[in-house]
């Protein structure tokens, strides 16, 4: 029984550490639509413009070719943990993302079970 429990903690413990930043410049729709204030439209927005121009060379570049990205939504969606080349904008101090996938999550569920 205590062996289970030591398990769970540490479950949990290694899913609340598990951070996800996502590239504007490598992301797919779904991954786009993950980050916090971008929803379906921004996130078609982006990708038709990242196809038609090419990746974004930095924040300024993605606010300028975006419509609708601006110094505070860009700001919001750095928080949430999307990045430019793999950075985040400068002065804006990125949160950590949770992320946890269900195969993982259960691979060790069933290995408490044992």
């Amino acid at each position: 029984m205590l062996k289970k429990l030591l398990v769970t903690v540490a479950m949990m413990a290694t899913m609340s550490l598990v951070f996800a930043n996502v590239d504007v410049n490598k992301a797919d729709q779904a991954a786009l639509d993950s980050v916090r204030g971008i929803g379906p439209s921004m996130s078609k927005a982006i990708l038709d413009e990242r196809k038609k121009g090419g990746n974004f060379k930095d924040w300024e570049d993605l606010q300028t070719r975006v419509k609708g990205v601006g110094d505070k939504s860009s700001e919001k969606f750095s928080q949430a943990g999307l990045t430019v080349n793999g950075a985040s904008k400068p002065g804006v101090k990125a949160a950590a993302k949770k992320e946890a996938t269900v195969a993982s999550t259960k691979t060790k569920m069933d290995e408490m079970k044992k």
